[in-house]
């Protein structure tokens, strides 16, 4: 299906769109704080897209592309960076405004914390000569230290709402990675991950979807906290 990549992204994005704008949930509101956040966060993830896509670590299925690409990345996944975090970090914030006692104990955040960090120390340790591996991990480490050390709040809520949002993630994530299609829309070269997949997905993306969706997180809630505080 040509263009089905640029779909895949309008399509993730419309209903959150819309229902930003809901008066119980205004989620328009933190776009000031979201959008510099994606941003920033895209400052690194796209660099790292960029030198990925060079090196042919992962690449891209010209079938389902529109064929316009910017700094050798298609402008489909430019997108991917805008839209996907705007409808997670909705989601979250929508989970949080209905449920609001969704949110972990500082003791069970702080036990989900060391077993995940001692996981990716495990198996960074072992695969560090894996780019994708690397990486990925490395970052999400770093991120989730700095994280908990300055902000050991924000993975209160963090963790349960990224189960949830790993759900409609990796049905996006499915689609990009060769589900339910003849091919896939985003290829891997096997021998630079762990060739572990979650049916089409490399697990390594699940980590992946952590540490972009926590970078966005933790740096909307810094930048709303400023605007608050001159508010006041």
């Amino acid at each position: 299906m040509k263009h089905l990549y640029l779909w895949l992204d309008i399509g993730s994005l419309a209903i959150p769109f819309l229902f930003s704008f809901h008066p119980k949930l205004q989620f328009y509101k933190k776009w000031k704080s979201l959008f510099l956040a994606i941003f920033i966060m895209m400052l690194f993830f796209v660099s790292w897209d960029i030198f990925f896509t060079y090196k042919g670590i992962w690449g891209f299925n010209e079938a389902y592309l529109t064929g316009y690409y910017l700094f050798n990345l298609p402008i489909e996944e430019w997108l991917f960076f805008i839209c996907i975090p705007y409808a997670c970090l909705f989601t979250h914030y929508s989970l949080l405004h209905f449920f609001p006692k969704m949110a972990l104990t500082d003791k069970i955040t702080s036990v989900i914390y060391v077993l995940l960090i001692s996981i990716l120390l495990a198996v960074l340790l072992f695969y560090y000569n894996h780019w994708y591996t690397a990486i990925n991990f490395g970052y999400a480490i770093l991120l989730l230290g700095w994280v908990y050390n300055n902000n050991p709040k924000l993975l209160n809520t963090f963790f349960p709402t990224f189960l949830v949002i790993l759900l409609p993630f990796f049905l996006i994530n499915g689609v990009l990675t060769g589900g339910g299609i003849e091919n896939p829309i985003v290829w891997y070269d096997n021998s630079e991950n762990l060739g572990i997949r979650l049916l089409t997905i490399p697990i390594e993306d699940s980590i992946y979807a952590l540490g972009m969706l926590l970078t966005v997180f933790a740096l909307t809630e810094f930048f709303e906290k400023k605007i608050n505080n001159k508010t006041t």
